[in-house]
């Protein structure tokens, strides 16, 4: 089993990055940060997952180990395969994804195109117990933050773009006093 490769990227197709090792040119479904370090003409080094099935061999590159590891216990996830997988762990940083498996906060998930509500659910109650009640450090974690959040979200924000504009804002506000700066500072 393949699981890091080091060399150079070569091409970018629209299914993943090539990356030459050695003279081999291996073909690597990646993660948005692991594409971003493959730019330039350096020679970068991913964590990768190799997925074995009947019809096919495939390689899914990672910046680092903590994304190649969220991305194995999403595949435990009943009806989770690598491709959503792969969409899930590019959308969001892996302690962000943590948290909100820990915060059982669906809305993040369901923010991901190919994820509905069910899915964003069962991701959430699967994967609770093995992220485990560890300390996640985030930006906001208080139910108050949440519902800001949520607010900005109702109110056309993406769920990043949302968490963005409230990262500056006093985390000691009520939620609409939050909601009201955040759209202050971006007008």
């Amino acid at each position: 089993m393949i699981a890091r490769l080091r060399g150079r990227p070569v091409a970018r197709r629209p299914e993943g990055l090539v990356l030459d090792v050695n003279g081999v040119g291996y073909l690597v479904a990646a993660t948005t940060r692991a594409l971003r370090l493959a730019e330039g003409d350096g020679e970068v080094s991913l964590e990768i997952h190799t997925h074995v099935r009947e019809d096919a061999l495939q390689l899914y590159g990672f910046a680092d180990a903590a994304e190649r590891e969220l991305f194995e216990q999403l595949l435990s996830v009943s009806g989770i395969g690598p491709k959503v997988a792969l969409a899930i762990v590019s959308g969001s940083t892996p302690a962000d994804l943590r948290r909100a498996i820990v915060l059982e906060d669906t809305a993040r998930f369901e923010a991901i195109p190919g994820i509905g509500k069910k899915t964003a659910q069962r991701v959430v109650l699967e994967l609770k117990e093995k992220v485990g009640a560890v300390d996640i450090p985030g930006p906001d974690t208080r139910p108050d933050g949440i519902v800001a959040r949520d607010a900005l979200v109702e109110l056309g924000y993406s769920v990043l773009d949302a968490e963005r504009a409230l990262a500056d804002v006093d985390p000691e506000l009520p939620a609409e006093e939050r909601v009201r700066v955040a759209l202050k500072k971006a007008a």
